[in-house]
């Protein structure tokens, strides 16, 4: 993003009192929230949340801010280094750029949200549109409120498509953010469990996801799953075209002969039934993002070898279903970025399927925001996970005792660990004085509980 500060200024409607108009024809060369990442030029975005943005100003002028967006209730600190943006909230104002910027850059916009899936289907139609034109993504997990307008001030000029991840947490979070980008097309990957503490039921998590189509475009597209019957219900309501995905025959956009191994799934697409696809990835259940990426390439006229080799070679964000090496030389299947009970169950079917010539080791931890039905979906991973097949179970956190007791029949004692969520240090020590070359071991969680921190120890010698 290259703006000059009174462009920004009037974008933004911000009061620019005492900025000179030397200083308003300065141009930024970017948007940072963080000053200690923030580099030469930037606009700094001082937030509100567990610390107070605006007292990082010093830093942010330090590391070379070229101005700054400022709280109307807060000018009685109004730094006098550099120009400083007087807006209501900045937040918003933030926001109201990422729009402006949008509007003016134009790209064509996917949006994805899902209860499972959207990182990697996000990931794969990026690869796939990028084999013609030039893509943005979203970075990471960047996919909220801050997030997406952060992703949307990263596009340059160029940029013929933005393919923006949706989050989710509670209900009206995507209205907001699909309101905000005003998709072309909007993609439901799946519905899970995923936050059923704050919506009760399925269905209503179904409605939540739903709201990504609230600022589809009317000559926009819907792309969904057509196997999930609560999306198949609510997407009668939709004016806009509409294409389904999945593995039954009455979609639009269907898988067959699929074949899961270790670091690649294979299968066959109905459109180009001649053509063998795959992805580098384990899981069968990676198909139908797969699917979803697939219809995206074939509405903007992606020719089948071009998606086909893109499929192929996508690059994946961290964290999900990678395979690294540890230092001991086993093999380590780092999936620790999110986790619900659709998601476990799923990479575990996958896991226990891989040839090794070890030994294959599970560790979970605490999957969040599952309400009132928590410990008893934390007990139900007990069908997912075969003793003839896992030599060794480590469990971490509170809710993860449920499935502690409902394995302590199947396992015995010295194969079956549990740990407290601030055991991780020994955890980590654990693993490492148990694995050694040839054993696999699996990793899962959700975010909050930092397996990450596990993996980078496990790793911390090792190549990936």
């Amino acid at each position: 993003m290259k703006m000059t500060i009174g462009e920004i200024a009037s974008a933004i409607n911000a009061k620019t009192d005492g900025i000179s108009e030397k200083s308003l024809k300065e141009e930024t060369s970017g948007v940072c929230f963080d000053s200690r990442k923030l580099k030469e030029g930037q606009l700094f975005i001082p937030l509100a949340g567990e610390h107070d943005g605006h007292d990082f100003i010093e830093s942010a002028i330090k590391n070379g801010a070229k101005a700054t967006l400022w709280a109307s209730d807060k000018v009685d600190r109004l730094p006098l280094a550099i120009p400083a943006l007087v807006v209501d909230d900045p937040l918003a104002a933030f926001q109201q750029l990422s729009r402006y910027y949008l509007t003016k850059i134009n790209p064509r916009v996917i949006a994805v949200t899902g209860s499972n899936g959207k990182t990697t289907t996000k990931d794969m139609i990026a690869a796939i549109l990028a084999s013609t034109f030039h893509v943005t993504k979203t970075y990471d997990n960047f996919n909220n409120e801050i997030g997406v307008p952060y992703t949307i001030l990263q596009m340059e000029p160029n940029t013929e498509f933005l393919v923006v991840e949706m989050g989710m947490d509670r209900p009206g979070q995507l209205d907001f953010l699909s309101k905000l980008v005003q998709p072309d097309v909007a993609i439901v990957t799946m519905i899970g469990e995923a936050h059923i503490e704050f919506f009760g039921t399925r269905g209503k998590i179904a409605d939540a996801k739903m709201e990504i189509t609230h600022g589809l475009k009317e000559d926009g597209l819907f792309i969904y799953d057509g196997d999930e019957p609560l999306l198949v219900e609510r997407a009668k309501n939709l004016t806009m075209a509409k294409t389904t995905f999945g593995r039954k025959s009455t979609n639009d956009i269907y898988a067959t002969e699929t074949h899961d191994s270790q670091y690649v799934t294979s299968f066959k697409v109905n459109l180009w039934p001649e053509m063998d696809f795959k992805i580098p990835l384990m899981g069968d259940y990676n198909v139908n993002n797969a699917l979803a990426a697939i219809a995206v390439g074939q509405v903007f006229r992606i020719h089948p070898s071009l998606i086909e080799k893109r499929l192929t070679q996508f690059d994946l964000t961290k964290n999900r279903t990678e395979w690294l090496v540890g230092k001991n030389g086993e093999k380590i299947l780092s999936d620790v970025y999110n986790s619900n009970p659709t998601a476990a169950k799923e990479v575990l079917a996958a896991f226990q399927e891989t040839p090794t010539d070890g030994r294959r080791i599970v560790v979970l931890g605490d999957m969040l925001e599952l309400g009132d039905q928590s410990k008893q979906m934390h007990a139900s991973l007990a069908a997912s996970i075969d003793p003839s097949q896992i030599s060794q179970v480590y469990l971490v956190g509170e809710d993860m005792r449920a499935l502690y007791d409902r394995l302590k029949p199947v396992f015995a004692p010295e194969n079956l660990h549990h740990y407290a969520a601030n055991e991780l240090d020994q955890l980590s020590t654990d693993l490492a004085g148990q694995l050694k070359a040839g054993d696999e071991v699996m990793l899962k969680a959700s975010h909050g509980l930092h397996l990450e921190n596990v993996v980078a120890k496990l790793v911390a010698a090792g190549t990936d």
